[in-house]
């Protein structure tokens, strides 16, 4: 059961339109390294857990990257606040425009559309949690990317509080690969 509070876990407030920075920030919001196909990954992958240890780890990790997707969503949003039709041509957005108008969908920075394939599992906890550890990393490496594209404060301050927490998940799945080669591993 999830307890939904309203409000973002990070405060995001983009006063400055930018539309190829909300292009670029779509990598996060339905790429293959992107929040929401991690919090998929993790709500999947907890059934496979050998004990309560991993499932209860997964579902906190899960849980939060679905609040990442709300950041996300937040930030791309603002970031288009108030644009016109020839300023999302200009951006390289006429294709999602034409699609779906100012609203999002979940596709990468090319338009590429989400798909379940980027929804990683193979139920053996092991594999699965080596794959976990490289995809923290994978997202940690595309906000830094996506820190190099915009000096505006109001997109790094909330970018880099991401991808602290990227850094912090890839710490709790290497506690919890640790922890499970000691217990089962003997």
């Amino acid at each position: 059961m999830f307890a939904y509070e309203k409000k973002l876990e990070y405060p995001i407030n983009i006063q400055k339109r930018d539309l190829k920075m909300a292009k670029a920030m779509l990598a996060q919001y339905g790429g293959p390294d992107s929040e929401l196909s991690a919090s998929l990954r993790y709500l999947n992958q907890r059934y496979t857990m050998p004990d309560e240890v991993g499932i209860a780890l997964l579902t906190d990790i899960g849980t939060e990257e679905l609040a990442h997707v709300e950041m996300i969503a937040t930030m791309t949003l603002q970031l288009m606040q108030g644009a016109s039709v020839e300023e999302l041509k200009e951006a390289g957005l006429s294709g999602t425009f034409s699609q779906h108008d100012h609203a999002l969908f979940p596709s990468d920075a090319n338009g590429v559309p989400f798909t379940t394939s980027y929804i990683e599992t193979t139920g053996d906890y092991r594999a699965d949690i080596e794959s976990d550890m490289a995809a923290e990393q994978r997202a940690r490496a595309t906000y830094e990317h996506l820190m190099q594209l915009t000096n505006d404060p109001d997109v790094l301050a909330p970018l880099s509080f991401l991808r602290q927490r990227e850094i912090v998940h890839y710490q709790r799945f290497k506690e919890l690969r640790d922890y499970y080669l000691k217990k089962y591993e003997k």
